[in-house]
């Protein structure tokens, strides 16, 4: 088929003359179908977009090159189809032939699209790019007159309004004008200088040869390209330099270690060299006479905690190496709670010990002598030693900061670190050592912790500051199951009566807070300070157990990294285009919620709030940043599908399953057994306002246990009743589906659907003895539903048909399957007047109760009173004993 579709091009071409490929050799497909973007110096200028599809590129010519501003609209000629071999074309098509002058692959990556299908044959493709310099949504829409098939075949390229849209003089992604796979220009590639593409080469172990990659399946840098090649070091006056190392009798014990000073971008100089900032412990490895040693930043010793690293250091000659301590996830990628996860359960045989410098050779002290020579020697020795692949040589990059930082952000590293090559070892922080990160990561103090209805939620953190353990904020996301079970001992260590907190905007006393003597150290990453001072969207990467509290010290000052919104009390008074209970900003210029920029913040999503105000896209982002403590419990650690309205409930809905490039970063991902393509999660506050911004305005997510796809976390009872049925009959419905779950033993909690009907959910455990499948699952909900529709036939049936449901309650028991939903607690409806799915006590479900009344408007201040759901996590129980009873 693919051969076929290529006859236009090869006819076109005389490969006898142009080396461009023929499409003769086969092209390994990967899981997600490939794009190029080649810059294309013919008779016009013009770059050509190629998406992998059904075998071949699908090729547009696009005039003057893709834009980031979603006001441009690029015009795109569609031309032939191309092999999939010419995504690594580069170099020049000879004068005469087709096509004829140099091509640049400027851009290269995936794409994605939910229907491309569709897409292609209504000419409407809405995709995303997940590539070196292109991000984002995209839409190519054929232009009118080639709807139908005509001669014409002109495309309209647009940008999408996201997270990677660019207006005005910030649209200069045509700056980056160098090939992401040699680095060349275009004047070189057209005078055949440099090399052809080139990966960015990290290396794997400190045997890599310079020409290798470390691919993903290999190490952490998965396909990191660089804009020039990797080089390597080479000293001058070496000879000089190394009479420079002085002889000791013995090797010091420990030395204190060089350390960073924090920027905000990285040199770019020619003395600079840029290392990948590992996510794990800075360890010195001593090794004196077949023995090694391991010890932290402050000189403790943990060689007993890292057996295999030590063994292996043994065999090395005498020395001290600087380094650090890490532990890889399955992507290859450095995770410091893999890391906090091995030291835990003393499984430590997997750590890789990454060198990066050689303080003592033997007994020579190397610290006197530049970091060029230093590298060049650790190098050496670990290319003629051993390590059984768990001491590695870090290698390096000379290529200008900025783009290795890019680079590395793009992959989710921590960040970089630049040395200069020309400076001495000092112990301390020095202006040689710099560090940039992708994300602001740093240390905080650990004061106390919340708790909902008993569960934990956040850590209450703080950093020393005049004299007292200032106040910053909540670490409110990060946290596994595995990661409470392993951090909650060691607050209970340190449990006290005693708020630790000083100064100004020391938190007090409450329901749910627990207080801890400052001792813990905990590593987060965070967006930054707020102009009061607090940590932005934090998130727990580990408890630093290599750290005292005394330690601790702020990176850079407060509130220098961005500013916080008006204090919500000074909301803008109601005008033209803000309603009376909306947020207080601007309608034309974008607002900030929680740190996230929401754009369009004036946007009505629903028109009318029941009061005649609409209400808008902030108004919808500040519900959730009101509402989130309380709906996130139900979806975090789950699948979440979306219902989005980004043109309001009146203009085109979309339901959102699966994750796509170009998503906020606040929004997570999951993988599930038997689907390649990852699904959306929602385990952040952050994320729920993120979703809010993309016009995220209900949220259904699976039934499964947190964490556990597999398993069945609770059982939903969908009470819908025909149009002629009263709301009273749907009440005691919704009692009579309660006494019959309690007489087998389930607690059971109601809430409103945000339409006609209600929710009857039963929490199960799923601890290892108590888990079933979710053919048990459903086969137990009919069940129950059967039964109920036997003793009275002529209010309920099981029947999904409208027809036979006149007078009756569809009692729908098929949301207790694997990949069904429900509406979330608290979730908004894309309905009229914004209703909302409100958990209910049982004593409020009686005659009278008006679901109406429970509006995005009117939930926030309500929820504040009531006590619904409050012992929900306290409430599970085991299905398999329920099982039982319901045979007899």
């Amino acid at each position: 088929m693919a051969r076929k579709k290529l006859s236009v091009y090869r006819t076109k071409r005389d490969f006898t003359k142009t080396a461009e490929p023929s499409g003769a050799a086969k092209v390994a497909r990967g899981k997600l179908p490939r794009f190029v973007v080649q810059k294309h110096d013919a008779t016009r200028l013009h770059y050509d977009l190629r998406l992998e599809f059904d075998g071949v590129f699908k090729s547009w010519a696009v005039t003057r090159g893709p834009s980031l501003d979603p006001k441009d609209k690029r015009l795109a000629v569609e031309v032939e189809d191309h092999p999939l071999d010419y995504g690594d074309f580069e170099g020049t098509i000879p004068k005469g032939q087709y096509g004829g002058g140099t091509v640049m692959l400027w851009d290269r990556g995936y794409w994605y699209s939910d229907d491309p299908e569709a897409g292609f044959r209504k000419g409407d493709l809405k995709f995303a790019l997940e590539g070196e310099k292109l991000h984002g949504e995209w839409v190519l829409v054929r232009m009118r007159h080639d709807r139908s098939g005509g001669k014409r075949t002109n495309w309209l390229l647009i940008k999408h309004r996201d997270d990677y849209a660019r207006e005005g003089d910030e649209n200069d992604i045509l700056d980056e004008d160098r090939s992401v796979a040699s680095g060349r220009t275009m004047a070189q590639i057209a005078q055949g200088k440099g090399r052809g593409p080139t990966p960015f080469m990290i290396a794997k172990s400190g045997r890599a040869k310079a020409d290798r990659v470390w691919q993903s399946n290999h190490g952490m840098a998965a396909n990191l390209r660089a804009r020039s090649e990797t080089k390597t070091l080479t000293p001058s006056k070496r000879g000089t330099q190394a009479k420079a190392a002085r002889r000791v009798e013995r090797l010091p014990d420990f030395i204190a270690p060089q350390l960073c000073k924090s920027v905000s971008r990285p040199p770019n100089g020619s003395e600079w060299i840029h290392e990948i900032k590992f996510d794990g412990y800075r360890m010195q490895l001593r090794i004196e006479d077949k023995e090694a040693t391991l010890r932290t930043r402050k000189g403790l010793d943990w060689t007993d905690k890292f057996p295999a690293i030590a063994n292996a250091a043994a065999k090395l000659p005498n020395g001290i190496l600087d380094g650090e301590i890490v532990a890889l996830d399955h992507n290859g990628h450095p995770s410091f709670a893999s890391l906090q996860a091995a030291l835990s359960d003393g499984a430590t045989d997997h750590l890789i010990f990454f060198a990066f410098d050689l303080l003592f050779e033997g007994d020579a002290d190397l610290r006197r002598l530049p970091l060029s020579e230093r590298k060049v020697r650790l190098k050496s020795l670990l290319n003629n030693s051993t390590g059984n692949g768990v001491i590695r040589y870090v290698e390096h990059f000379e290529t200008g900061g900025d783009a290795v930082l890019k680079s590395a952000c793009r992959l989710s590293l921590e960040g970089i670190i630049s040395k200069r090559t020309d400076a001495l070892y000092h112990s301390g922080r020095a202006e040689s050592w710099v560090k940039a990160k992708c994300r602001s990561g740093h240390e905080v103090v650990i004061g106390g912790w919340k708790t909902t209805a008993g569960k934990f939620r956040s850590l209450m953190v703080g950093v020393p500051h005049d004299n007292h353990l200032a106040y910053v904020g909540i670490v409110g996301t990060g946290y596994g199951q595995i990661v409470v079970k392993q951090i909650m001992p060691e607050l209970k260590k340190v449990a006290s009566t005693t708020n630790p907190f000083g100064g100004k905007n020391a938190p007090r006393k409450t329901t749910g807070i627990h207080w801890v003597k400052p001792e813990l150290v905990a590593e987060i990453e965070f967006a930054g300070w707020t102009g009061d001072n607090m940590v932005r969207q934090a998130a727990f990467k580990g408890l630093r157990k290599d750290k005292s509290a005394g330690e601790v010290q702020v990176d850079e000052p407060f509130a220098t990294t961005v500013a916080e919104p008006a204090p919500r009390k000074t909301r803008a008074k109601k005008s033209a285009s803000t309603s009376s209970k909306g947020s207080a900003v601007s309608s034309k210029s974008n607002a900030v919620v929680m740190g996230l920029t929401i754009s369009k913040p004036d946007k009505p999503l629903w028109p009318d709030d029941g009061k005649g105000e609409p209400i808008t896209k902030l108004d919808l982002a500040r519900y959730m940043e009101d509402i989130g403590e309380h709906l996130l419990p139900h979806i975090e650690g789950r699948p979440c599908s979306i219902i989005r309205a980004p043109d309001g409930i009146d203009g085109e809905t979309f339901f959102q399953r699966h994750a796509m490039a170009g998503m906020s970063n606040l929004i997570d991902e999951v993988r599930v057994s038997g689907d390649r393509k990852p699904y959306i999660q929602i385990d952040r506050i952050e994320g729920l306002v993120a979703a809010a911004q993309i016009g995220g305005v209900e949220f259904h997510p699976w039934n499964c246990a947190e964490g556990e796809p597999e398993v069945p976390g609770r059982l939903v009872f969908d009470l819908d009743p025909a149009p002629d049925v009263a709301f009273t009959e749907v009440i005691k419905a919704a009692r009579d589906m309660h006494d019959r779950l309690s007489s087998l033993g389930l607690e059971s909690f109601c809430k409103t659907t945000g339409g006609k009907g209600l929710h009857v959910v039963a929490p199960l455990k799923d601890t290892k003895k108590d888990r079933i499948d979710w053919k048990t699952a459903k086969a137990f909900a009919q069940a129950v539903c059967q039964a109920m529709a036997a003793d009275d036939p002529k209010r309920y049936l099981l029947n999904m048909s409208k027809a036979k449901r006149e007078g009756r309650i569809f009692l729908d028991y098929l949301r207790n399957d694997r990949m069904s939903t429900a509406v979330a607690p608290f979730s908004p409806r894309g309905r009229k007047f914004a209703p909302v799915s409100m958990p209910l006590t049982w004593t409020q479900v009686r005659p009278g109760l008006d679901p109406v009344k429970f509006r995005l408007r009117t939930v926030p201040p309500l929820v504040k009173k009531s006590k619904a759901w409050a012992d929900y996590d306290r409430a599970a129980r085991s299905l398999k004993s329920a099982i039982k009873k319901i045979g007899r």
